[in-house]
């Protein structure tokens, strides 16, 4: 720029126009001279009464290095304000003297502005400022550290490959050294995400040391990013690292590490170590396991999967339903699961999961399954009825068949009341034989308090029973009774008593009841009051 140019736009920094002083000073700050009328004009222009044009001026001071102007620009750093920091970073590139001067004023000011010169410091560019806010680093105002690294990052695009050498070497010193003298957790965290910035081969294995879950979350998630911005390949006990990242709760550790263990491959020797992963509470972790492992045909695989069928993301739940469907190992975790509900929610819950599998299901499954609901059936535990319901899907002649054995075997073991719990089960069903339906009446019957009162016969379910056998099927049921030689001789005598007091056929049938009670029993006291029943009601 000529002398009579630079003259004209240092006299335009007087002007009484506002907007001509605020074009001067953009114009000096970027091809101004650095000469003693310049250096003058602009110091003078640091007073000016318009904000823009004073910024201008700071800003143009740094630009054309006007050491001059350090003195007005830590005091305007000192006042605060929207110009400190335009100031500070003024200072900054005023070279070694400006950098020293900003690291004597910190010990000065407040908090705040202590973090504006930190800024200051790493985005100035120039050499002693850069290892001004790399001794920021290590402040003991974490906001002066954040402030630093942000700034010094920033810087890391513009670096030669020397200088980003250089500052990499100066990063892993302070790491080494904290071995012995540990640095402050900003600190450390900080030197870390810097050499992530920078992408320094040689910090992988700091940043391996620091995903440990002992270390702060804070250390582990910026040695997380670090191992981001390279291609790593875990195994051993890194990938195990890795996998309890990917697992924790805190969403800045999961998700770098889910970012690395995508790129990660899957193999028969790993695969379990990917479990844990579908036991987070984050169903994006999840599905990325499951799209893992989900393929894999174990039986500890199966388990797992089976585990998320409660999980609250419906399309989650039929993911994993249609993974476990094409596993071989599949039906039986699903079995295996069901055995083990603890609730009659949960057990249901499963049933209607698996209901449209029970087709093939094997007989061993099927079998453990019934067999556990007819422990629980005799326990009055309601999860037997979801497991007898996917019996019943399966194959519901095996298991009617099943129950009617179980009910015979402990009718004939004289466990009335138990048999009674399988034989009012299989009676629910409409298609239900006589021959059933009379064991269930008889074994009622055997239960019976046998209380002659009206009202009690009234309420007795054996007397019930028996009636609706009289209504339906008539004439075939005294054969039954004649044939069923464990009825005995106070049974009949109690079940003639009451339909001997009935009309027709109901009195018939229970006159033959009485007269078949004499006939068990002849000298016994039952036989003589059949006997009386039967003259009282005109049966004899």
């Amino acid at each position: 720029m000529s002398d009579s140019t630079a003259k004209q736009l240092l006299a335009l920094l007087a002007s009484p126009t506002v907007e001509l002083r605020r074009a001067a000073a953009l114009v000096v700050g970027e091809i101004g001279n650095r000469d003693g009328v310049t250096s003058e004009a602009l110091c003078q222009a640091i007073s000016d009464g318009d904000p823009q044009v004073r910024l201008h001026t700071l800003e143009a001071i740094g630009k054309l290095k006007i050491d001059r102007g350090l003195e007005p620009l830590l005091t305007r750093v000192e006042q605060g304000g929207p110009e400190a920091e335009v100031a500070a970073l003024a200072a900054a590139r005023l070279g070694a003297k400006g950098s020293r001067a900003l690291q004597g004023l910190m010990g000065k000011v407040a908090p705040g502005l202590r973090r504006k010169i930190a800024a200051a410091l790493g985005a100035s560019g120039t050499a002693s400022a850069e290892t001004a806010a790399l001794d920021a680093l290590l402040d003991t105002d974490p906001g002066v550290v954040e402030a630093a690294v942000s700034s010094l990052a920033g810087e890391v695009p513009t670096l030669t490959g020397s200088h980003r050498q250089s500052l990499a070497d100066h990063l892993i010193e302070l790491l080494k050294h904290s071995r012995k003298q540990p640095l402050a957790l900003a600190s450390e965290a900080a030197v870390l995400r810097l050499l992530a910035v920078l992408n320094e081969p040689r910090a992988e294995s700091y940043f391996w040391d620091r995903i440990d879950p002992a270390r702060p979350a804070e250390l582990r998630a910026a040695a997380l990013q670090g191992l981001g911005q390279r291609a790593v390949t875990p195994s051993g006990e890194r990938l195990k690292l890795l996998m309890r990242c990917g697992a924790d709760t805190d969403f800045h550790i999961a998700a770098p590490a889910m970012m690395l263990l995508r790129a990660v491959k899957v193999t028969d020797r790993t695969a379990a170590d990917w479990l844990p992963l579908l036991q987070r509470g984050d169903v994006t972790v999840r599905r990325m396991a499951l799209e893992k492992v989900g393929g894999r045909d174990t039986a500890e695989i199966a388990a797992a999967l089976t585990s998320q069928l409660d999980h609250p993301d419906r399309s989650f739940r039929d993911e994993v339903l249609s993974r476990l469907t094409k596993l071989k190992y599949g039906p039986q975790a699903l079995v295996q699961a069901l055995l083990e509900a603890d609730t009659p929610d949960r057990a249901w819950a499963l049933v209607r999961i698996q209901q449209p599998l029970a087709n093939s299901y094997a007989a061993d499954q099927r079998l453990k399954l019934l067999k556990l609901g007819c422990k629980y059936l005799e326990e009055n535990d309601r999860r037997a009825d979801a497991l007898l319901n996917l019996v019943r899907q399966a194959d519901p002649a095996e298991l009617r068949d099943r129950l009617e054995a179980r009910a015979i075997e402990l009718r004939k073991k004289k466990k009335f009341e138990m048999a009674l719990i399988y034989l009012r089960l299989l009676n629910r069903d409409p298609a239900t034989g006589l021959p059933l339906r009379f064991e269930y009446a008889s074994c009622a019957l055997k239960c019976s308090a046998k209380d002659l009162a009206g009202e009690a016969r009234s309420a007795d379910p054996a007397i019930g029973q028996f009636a609706n056998l009289l209504h339906h099927h008539g004439a075939e049921v005294l054969p039954l009774v004649q044939k069923t030689k464990w009825l005995e001789a106070d049974d009949l005598f109690y079940l003639g008593f009451h339909f001997s007091e009935k009309e027709r056929q109901d009195k018939e049938f229970g006159g033959e009841l009485l007269k078949l009670a004499i006939a068990r029993s002849p000298r016994s006291q039952v036989a003589k009051d059949a006997k009386n029943k039967l003259k009282q009601t005109g049966l004899t």
